[in-house]
This record gives C-alpha cells, sequence and structure tokens, in this order.
C-alpha cells in the first residue's frame, strides 16, 4: 500500500485462515488506502471475509485503518498491550500538557526558537492523523501461539523501535513476518520520544536482534518495507555493525560536549525535512542515551536548559 512520506510503501499481509482471512497491518487512514483495500476485498481475496486482524505495533501506517477494519467486519484488533495502550493514549493526547512536554523535550535536545516554534505548530502528529484507535483488543504476548488455517504461528516481541512489536514466526513454513524490526535494506528508526524522554530505546533494539538470531538463518523474511529477503543472520550482523559504529562516531563527537542537535551533523551529514528531522533528533538521542547506560557519557543541563553530552 502507498504511504504519503520518503518512505511510500508498506508491505500488508494475507494469510488464509480456513474459508475466510487474516489481515497483518492495515495502512495509513486516507482514502487512497481504503479505497485500495476495498478492491483488494473484492478481487484477490475474493469476497471472503476477514476473520483476524493483526497488527504489529501503532505506528500510522500499521495501526491506522485498524478502527475502520472492525467497523467493517466482526473482528477484534489483535495487538501486544503496549502498542494498543500506546496508540490508544497518542491518538487522544492532543491537549497543552502534550504540546509543553513536547517543547521542553526539544529544547532539551537543542532545539532553538525557529524549531521550537515548529514543535508548538506541529502539535501531535499522531492525533491529527489518527482519530481512532479502537477501544477494545485482543492481547497478544511473546510466545503466544496463533492457529491460522493449517498453521501455527508464533509471537515474537521485538523493542526498540516501538514498544512491544508483534513479530509471526511460522516453523513450519519457515517464514518470519517481521514488522519493521527487521528491514532488508535500511536500519529501523529506533528513537527517544517526548513520551519517555530518558528511555534506551537501543539497548533494547540490540538485545531483541539477539532474539530473533535463533530462528534458522534460511528462513524469509516478510518485512513491513522493501522487498522480501533471506539472510537473516547476515541481516542482523549489518544492523550491529551499523549501530557499532554510530555509536563510536557519536563516542568521538562527544570529546567536547554536545548536544543532540549538534550530532545532526555528524549522524545524518545531509538536508533533512521537517519530518525527517524528528525521527533523526530521536535516533541521536538513542545512540547518546545508550552510551550514558553504559557509563561511556555524562550528561550535564546547562543554563538554557540544553542536555549536553561529554566522554567520562
Amino acid at each position: 500500500m502507498p504511504l504519503p512520506f520518503a518512505l511510500d510503501h508498506i508491505n500488508l499481509w494475507l494469510i488464509e485462515d480456513g474459508g475466510s482471512w487474516a489481515v497483518v497491518d492495515t495502512g495509513v487512514p486516507d482514502d487512497r488506502t481504503r479505497n485500495l483495500w476495498r478492491g483488494v476485498l473484492a478481487g484477490p481475496m475474493a469476497g471472503r471475509p476477514v476473520s483476524r486482524l493483526l497488527v504489529s505495533h501503532f505506528h500510522p501506517d500499521h495501526m491506522g485503518l485498524a478502527a475502520w477494519f472492525t467497523r467493517k467486519f466482526p473482528v477484534v484488533m489483535e495487538t501486544t498491550q503496549a502498542e494498543w495502550l500506546y496508540g490508544r493514549m497518542l491518538s487522544l493526547d492532543t491537549g497543552e500538557a502534550f504540546r509543553e512536554a513536547s517543547l521542553n523535550f526539544y529544547r532539551g535536545a537543542g532545539f532553538g526558537p525557529d524549531l521550537l516554534t515548529l514543535v508548538a505548530e506541529r502539535g501531535n502528529a499522531y492525533g491529527a492523523r489518527i482519530k481512532h484507535i479502537p477501544t477494545v483488543c485482543r492481547r497478544l504476548r511473546d510466545g503466544d501461539r496463533l492457529h491460522l488455517g493449517p498453521h501455527v504461528w508464533r509471537v515474537m516481541v521485538g523493542e526498540g523501535h516501538a514498544p512491544e512489536m508483534a513479530c509471526l514466526w511460522c516453523e513450519e513454513r519457515n517464514v518470519l513476518i517481521s514488522g519493521d524490526q527487521l528491514l532488508p535494506s535500511i536500519s529501523p528508526n529506533v528513537s527517544v520520544w517526548p513520551s519517555e524522554p530518558d528511555a534506551n530505546p537501543l539497548g533494547l533494539f540490540l538485545k531483541s536482534l539477539e532474539k530473533f538470531r535463533e530462528l534458522p538463518a534460511d528462513c524469509l523474511v516478510l518485512p513491513s518495507h522493501g522487498r522480501p529477503f533471506f539472510g537473516l543472520h547476515e541481516r542482523i550482523d549489518a544492523l550491529l555493525r551499523h549501530h557499532q559504529d554510530r555509536l563510536a562516531e557519536t563516542l568521538d563527537a562527544c570529546r567536547r560536549p554536545i548536544s543532540a542537535y549538534d550530532l545532526l551533523a555528524i549522524m545524518f551529514p545531509r538536508e533533512l525535512d521537517h519530518h525527517q528531522l524528528f525521527f533523526a533528533i530521536g535516533e541521536s538521542l538513542a545512540h547518546l542515551h545508550y552510551l550514558v547506560e553504559g557509563g561511556l557519557l555524562g550528561r550535564t543541563i546547562d543554563g538554557m536548559g540544553i542536555h549536553r553530552f561529554h566522554r567520562i
């Protein structure tokens, strides 16, 4: 399905479930995506109903049309508790308290007056796009076994990109539906956000990668973006190298006290649009926090409220 972002598509998956279908992820809530789904429902899905709605995580391109599906079919959204609650929270949290928390967070990251004006004008971008998250869900837990048609799919929870992303592993078919946890050619965004300003999501992400290494090296990986691929273990190794390189760059940059915003010029030496900027600053903070938790960096707050990181 198309996306209105630089990352211009999302892969959504259909699993035959007897005489019906299990849908994995939904797309963004816009008219184009709804119309495309209507065509798929009437065409490739042969008019057979949707029996299960499985959502990997709360991001708009994955959970965005969940409420539409639950109105259209007698299904309950199935996802992990953290993903459901996070989506519900962000879809509803549009008040002044959210704005103030965001301004304090990005001021601490080093945003100047012009960018803070952008933060204030942007508000809750999730809530502006996603008006409805289902009020009821069926909770998925790590290790749950889902019987879909003749096969069993095991829930594997990945962390870092999202709080509790539900990936699906089918041993019989040697197939992993990896969501955004494992992508073939880009590193999933791993960011610190205003709702959890002291988090260490990179530590969680790297730990999760080792969980997926337990799967067979020759399994087929079905990612949410990019083409399906083989070479799971090689991809995990590449992601680990990528982040080790980023961490080394970050540590070297902190020979003098710097802010997360200062680090952007080193981590992302190109012009960033406003959409990319918020992901980039979150990723910058993720690497800084990882090194702080590892005891390699210290953090101070200057007189302007900016968090500055330095080598210990």
